[in-house]
């Protein structure tokens, strides 16, 4: 799936990597797509709760060899 914009998150612990997602969520319109890679253990849980608290779409949620990478829709 294509994305409108990159947040590398390696190397943030909770609750860092949501914040730099709210951050950069901000600067997008409703609907445009972040692609997010974390390597925190606690994204897992944080991401999804996240994104349901704030009205955002968690469109998917991979691993990757450098952490898990999350699609998140601007709700």
């Amino acid at each position: 799936m294509t994305h409108d914009a990159d947040l590398d998150a390696r190397g943030l612990l909770c609750p860092l990597p949501v914040l730099k997602a709210r951050k950069r969520l901000l600067a997008l319109q409703s609907g445009q797509v972040l692609r997010m890679v974390a390597d925190d253990p606690a994204a897992v849980i944080d991401v999804p709760h996240f994104c349901t608290e704030a009205g955002h779409n968690l469109i998917s949620t991979a691993d990757s060899k450098d952490g898990q990478i999350y699609l998140i829709q601007k709700g």
